[in-house]
């Protein structure tokens, strides 16, 4: 936490330090921001809101409602309505986070430095995250550079829990993975000077039908640590040399994609069931994992049954032997051609 901080007020200078601590000392109603609102007071916010979408939008920018605006910086600057309306953050007003020096127009040269962070309110999961992220390959090499948001982009991201579909989440999560390792140009914007991104087909030779995989599971399902039931994925990001290269940890079925991508589906469906493996079997086809016990049980049962009717059926046939060897064979008469017999006459 001290370190997040420290790092937040060597970006923002002694003007933010003094606004980041002041907004660490109302945490509590951070917290509860969102759950304590009204219908009224959303309605409020959704209205202030708007004023900013005015401008801080597309349509903003092909009609802006003021004169003299710096439309090059504007576009730069731009949120669509609609994605910040689904979004983790759509019941908060933008002066929740865009606060001091936001309230003239234009804004103040130095109001980006007041702009509150993310541990201002999210100080208990940074307790957490900030020691896995101190051993993450992006604080190795990014550390004066590598903030919250340059993965998590507040005016977007949604929590898995609340996406609920396991392709939304593989979507969103892998489009922060792949906009950086997957693109020269954004990739050239916190690498070291000189360094070329590595290709990620190269990378990833091993991996049967990579992309295919990218379109069906998280990177950071392979490329961070497994963490117990229940608990929030890790935010160590390991390099190639750590990331999981054992196909069984997916493709079984005690699959680590239980309490992974689908650990907020799974917990629900074992209590319901007693199962959780159906969750997969739901949504998508992973061999090995997608296995259902109701299912494995009619088949071993179908399979024993066959083996045992095979072993009745060559007990029976043993037992049966002597009595059949006893037993006389049938007789068959010879035809006589000079009595006329077998039906002709001969004349």
């Amino acid at each position: 936490m001290q370190t997040i901080l420290a790092r937040m007020r060597a970006a923002t200078g002694a003007a933010g330090a003094m606004w980041i601590a002041l907004l660490v000392a109302a945490l509590p109603l951070c917290a509860h921001a969102q759950g304590s609102v009204t219908p009224a007071q959303q309605e409020k916010i959704r209205q202030a809101n708007a004023e900013c979408f005015a401008c801080h939008s597309p349509e903003g920018l092909k009609a802006p409602p003021k004169d003299g605006l710096d439309l090059q910086k504007l576009r730069g600057l731009l949120q669509d309505p609609d994605v910040f309306g689904h979004s983790d953050h759509q019941r908060l007003a933008c002066t929740k986070c865009h606060n001091e020096g936001y309230d003239e127009h234009p804004h103040a040269d130095d109001a980006r430095d007041m702009t509150s962070t993310c541990t201002d309110c999210h100080a208990g999961k940074a307790k957490i995250i900030e020691p896995q992220f101190e051993k993450s390959v992006h604080a190795k090499h990014l550390a004066d550079t590598f903030t919250c948001t340059t993965c998590h982009d507040p005016h977007l991201m949604r929590l898995a829990d609340k996406q609920r579909d396991p392709a939304r989440i593989v979507a969103q999560d892998n489009r922060v993975c792949l906009g950086c390792h997957d693109s020269d140009d954004r990739f050239a914007q916190f690498a070291p000077e000189k360094k070329l991104r590595p290709l990620l087909d190269d990378i990833h030779a091993w991996l049967p039908n990579a992309r295919l995989h990218w379109r069906s599971v998280r990177c950071v399902d392979c490329h961070t640590p497994e963490v117990a039931a229940g608990e929030m994925i890790s935010h160590e990001v390991v390099g190639r040399d750590r990331a999981q290269r054992d196909c069984v940890a997916c493709h079984s079925a005690s699959s680590t994609l239980k309490t992974r991508l689908y650990r907020h589906l799974a917990k629900e469906e074992q209590q319901r069931l007693g199962f959780a493996n159906s969750v997969i079997l739901a949504t998508s086809y992973v061999p090995g994992a997608t296995r259902h016990p109701l299912l494995d049980t009619l088949v071993l049962g179908a399979f024993a049954a066959m083996i045992l009717g095979l072993l009745a059926h060559g007990l029976g046939r043993f037992l049966t032997r002597g009595k059949r060897r006893s037993e006389p064979a049938p007789t068959t008469e010879k035809n006589d051609p000079g009595t006329g017999t077998n039906g002709g006459s001969h004349g």
